[in-house]
């Protein structure tokens, strides 16, 4: 307890990271205000049927993204799920046309056009997304629309408010990775995931306590469960491969230099959260195409994206999750410009030759820890389907395992380590004794 009460006192007595904290703070408080700020035309008073239908299924992992401004009619209903579909489709488009992949090698003139393509594409998602929920609104919860508000007007006002809307959250985000500690857009869903979770315990705890809930010990164990997948994934976050480098010896004037062993920490989840999350937008596409339809409203082919407990939904999804995982993997981790940085200060891997060799022996090394990960990634990804279908309450069965708490873990850790680095380079005790936290090494949206 003394450890820890004094490295509070150090991260209050560094100026910039106090203010960076501070401004964490305060940017998402905004955004958890705005979050309950209902859309102009919404009586929120007749709104609770609206509530219910929109935390059933694929609604509710989708209302999850959106910190619960989804079941509320928020002006944040969309939440930042718009600009996470938008900057998927970039990414996918810096591999396929070759007109991105050379804005993606012109630093940071090119960085700043594709930030600006994704800006656009954000605006049209938005649009079309926001058109889908005024459409399940009017279905699921008609009453709670304002009667002087006509349908062409209502449609209009609450597509440009929602538009604004999650600019804005955009926004917040930016300004949090600019200003404040950690990955912005990362933080604003794990906030809003967060902010669920006390009632999902309670109404979790509530229903176990019943007579037909099965007592007290049912809910212990599912808490047990919940603890072990939590270690789970930290491991599965923070697993590494080493591989050792050794570097030459070079006598410069009366000094010597290298001649000493160094690894490469391989990631066996590089890819961090960004797979599950891409995962995730995909299978929202059809649910989005049909206004946001419920599973009893969906039928055939619509019907498998709509329930999230389908079995021919989780294996859709746990593909995705694989495919993405590698697929991210290779857009982030260039094993050829490890192996021309190794070869250019005289270091080489044990039995390998420098230059081809190297990369292909650093490619195949990351392939093989990849698949595995890949596939912890996806049983991950399913669990909340399947803890939903074991009758474990749906709010709680979201925090299962799969988004929620993939994004929690990664989040905080990698948060967790910026704070600690902040604190190691002014010569500070970190946050641990035994060791250094690890965080996700690749850049991500998420």
């Amino acid at each position: 307890m003394k450890k820890f009460i004094e490295t509070i006192k150090n991260i209050w007595s560094i100026e910039d990271l106090r203010s960076r904290i501070l401004t964490t703070l305060l940017l998402v408080l905004i955004y958890r205000v705005g979050s309950y700020i209902v859309l102009p035309g919404i009586d929120a008073n007749l709104l609770h049927q609206f509530s219910e239908k929109s935390n059933q299924g694929i609604l509710g992992l989708f209302n999850m993204f959106a910190g619960g401004s989804f079941s509320r009619a928020s002006i944040f209903a969309l939440g930042i799920m718009p600009f996470i579909s938008a900057s998927i489709a970039i990414q996918l488009l810096t591999i396929a046309v070759p007109y991105f992949q050379k804005l993606q090698k012109e630093g940071e003139s090119g960085r700043k056009k594709i930030n600006q393509f994704t800006r656009i594409l954000t605006v049209v998602v938005t649009g079309f997304q926001a058109s889908a929920y005024v459409a399940f609104l009017k279905n699921q919860s008609s009453g709670a629309i304002i009667a002087e508000y006509g349908t062409f007007f209502f449609w209009l006002t609450t597509t440009i408010v929602l538009t604004a809307g999650t600019l804005f959250v955009m926004w917040l985000g930016e300004k949090i990775t600019d200003k404040g500690i950690g990955n912005g857009t990362s933080i604003i869903i794990m906030v809003g995931i967060l902010a669920r979770l006390p009632q999902a315990l309670i109404q979790e705890f509530t229903s176990r306590t019943t007579e037909a809930g099965g007592g007290l010990l049912v809910f212990l164990i599912e808490l047990a469960v919940f603890i072990f997948i939590t270690i789970g994934l930290i491991l599965l976050v923070q697993g590494t491969r080493k591989i050792p480098v050794n570097y030459a010896k070079r006598i410069v004037g009366n000094k010597q230099y290298g001649g000493v062993r160094q690894f490469i920490p391989l990631k066996v989840n590089a890819a961090g959260v960004m797979p599950i999350i891409f995962a995730q937008a995909i299978m929202f596409i059809p649910a989005t195409a049909i206004g946001f339809a419920t599973s009893d409203s969906a039928s055939g082919f619509i019907r498998i994206f709509s329930d999230h407990t389908n079995g021919w939904y989780n294996v859709i999804y746990a593909v995705l999750v694989i495919v993405f995982t590698y697929f991210y993997t290779a857009l982030i981790f260039n094993p050829t410009q490890m192996a021309d940085e190794m070869k250019r200060n005289n270091g080489f891997v044990p039995g390998v030759k420098p230059g081809k060799a190297t990369a292909d022996y650093i490619g195949a090394v990351m392939d093989r820890i990849t698949l595995p990960g890949a596939f912890f990634l996806a049983m991950v990804g399913i669990l909340p389907g399947v803890a939903a279908a074991v009758h474990i309450n749906s709010n709680f069965a979201s925090f299962f395992g799969g988004t929620s708490l993939l994004i929690m873990v990664g989040v905080i850790l990698d948060t967790l380590q910026q704070i600690e680095s902040q604190l190691l380079m002014r010569h500070y005790d970190g946050l641990m004794s035994t060791g250094r936290i690890k965080g996700r090494t690749a850049p991500a949206n998420v």
